[in-house]
């Protein structure tokens, strides 16, 4: 029976049709990885996974240079198991984590931590929503969005980033994301000021900054009706 195994890896240019009889999912950390699987036959870049099923057979072709995390996995967590995803796009807490997966393995060598490691990769991917492979445009604005949380979110601004006219931008996102643009902003802003009031002692005024809010007022009153409770009630 194969191990869970976590890896850093490359992939040569010569293209190999192989299986295997454990799961694989690939990570890109950086690069673009051609792969062909399943009904899925394109590229996957950084910010998406690729999922390989037990015994079914694939084929991988990247540059030298590129750099994956590479999970060989007895049991694939029922989310992803149960999804007809080939390839999705991952959120913003596991792609930080690839990177400390990275560090970690390239520096030193610890059974231990190495488990560890991969449990805490298998809570990270049982809270992936499985988005469909994301259009690159709006992938790009949800990384934007994700790493600009504290400013201003115009529709305007999004839409010029992802070179479509706004009308364009908002259909194209809920499409691809089941969600209105500003819904989405709001979810990911309430959830990390979920956590920030949860694992950090910073003031109430503070969080509403670092989450977009420069009111407190405002903060609190998008708090209360996003979670039906005040961020003070919540901190208690």
């Amino acid at each position: 029976m194969v191990k869970n195994l976590l890896s850093i890896r490359s992939y040569s240019t010569k293209p190999t049709n192989h299986s295997h009889n454990f799961n694989q999912l690939v990570l890109p950390l950086r690069g673009v990885i051609n792969i062909r699987v399943g009904d899925f036959n394109g590229k996957i870049a950084p910010g998406e996974c690729v999922v390989v099923k037990s015994n079914e057979e694939h084929l991988f072709t990247a540059d030298i240079q590129a750099r994956f995390v590479v999970a060989d996995m007895q049991n694939l967590p029922d989310n992803i198991n149960s999804s007809e995803c080939i390839v999705f796009a991952i959120n913003h807490s596991l792609r930080r984590y690839l990177t400390f997966i990275e560090s970690q393995l390239e520096n030193k060598v610890n059974k231990k931590l190495e488990e560890t490691m991969f449990e805490m990769f298998v809570l990270l991917l049982q809270e992936q929503p499985l988005l469909a492979k994301l259009d690159n445009r709006i992938g790009t604005v949800i990384s934007f969005i994700e790493e600009n949380m504290t400013e201003p979110l115009q529709i305007k601004k999004l839409a010029e980033l992802a070179c479509l006219s706004e009308t364009q931008f908002k259909k194209v996102f809920k499409e691809q994301t089941n969600m209105t643009v500003m819904k989405y902003v709001t979810k990911l802003r309430m959830e990390k000021a979920q956590a920030l009031l949860t694992h950090t002692d910073y003031p109430l005024p503070i969080i509403g900054e670092k989450v977009g809010y420069q009111e407190p007022s405002a903060f609190s009153r998008k708090f209360s009706q996003y979670f039906g409770l005040s961020p003070i009630k919540f901190k208690k």
